[in-house]
């Protein structure tokens, strides 16, 4: 029945790719993918550092409940990132430091909540992985309705079960389960000519060049 039910994941991007792009910038992966996607500002790591790459497994629950996000951590491999699509509502949190505890203990990659988390203070001193859209000290209803494994969407970001989800101190992204091993390469090249840029101003060697070349070609009124 929509609204209630857990699906089976049909595939799921191979772990190892996946923590090839813990080493990439989320910026450097966006910018390969024309810029368009995003998984909204509000989405910010609520632990203390550390990048996040992991296949997604989703949830899509009611605001403020979390029946579904204990089930998906039953059902979730190592390597795994949670992905509970709680319509972005900061009313109730939806995880805190014993779900949290539990996933660590599980061996999971991260946890991504549209929607709120509590027991900050513990999160935020910590290396696992959470990505949230607010605090509240407010608990979870625990009742339903969910979905597991269907395809959500966060700020018009889609995420299939079994897309890649990096994240970092930039914010989230979904890489389309397809496109994973073509975008890595990609970034890593991205990757490599940002390296050249910054060392080259470092050196005084960057060339800026192009804004004058672009200006131009705008018609762009400039002194002599």
């Amino acid at each position: 029945m929509i609204g209630l039910r857990i699906l089976n994941r049909a595939r799921a991007v191979d772990l190892a790719l996946a923590r090839s792009f813990l080493g990439i910038p989320v910026a450097n992966v966006s910018d390969c993918m024309a810029r368009m996607t995003a998984g909204g500002a509000r989405l910010r790591p609520m632990h203390g550092s550390g990048a996040m790459a992991g296949p997604a497994l989703t949830v899509k629950t009611r605001p403020g409940d979390n029946l579904m996000v204990h089930k998906a951590l039953e059902l979730a491999a190592p390597g795994d990132v949670i992905v509970v699509d709680a319509g972005g509502d900061l009313t109730n949190a939806i995880i805190g430091e014993i779900m949290v505890g539990d996933a660590i203990q599980r061996g999971l990659g991260g946890i991504v909540i549209n929607g709120a988390i509590r027991d900050a203070a513990a999160l935020r001193v910590g290396s696992f992985p959470v990505f949230a859209a607010g605090v509240t000290h407010r608990g979870p209803y625990k009742d339903g309705p969910g979905e597991i494994n269907v395809p959500i969407a966060i700020d018009g970001m889609v995420i299939e079960p079994g897309d890649l989800i990096i994240g970092d101190d930039d914010g989230l992204l979904c890489v389309p389960y397809a496109e994973a091993e073509s975008l890595l390469a990609a970034a890593q090249a991205k990757q490599e000519v940002e390296a050249r840029m910054v060392a080259g101003i470092a050196d005084g060697s960057y060339d800026r060049g192009w804004v004058d070349a672009t200006l131009r070609r705008l018609n762009c009124p400039m002194p002599e």
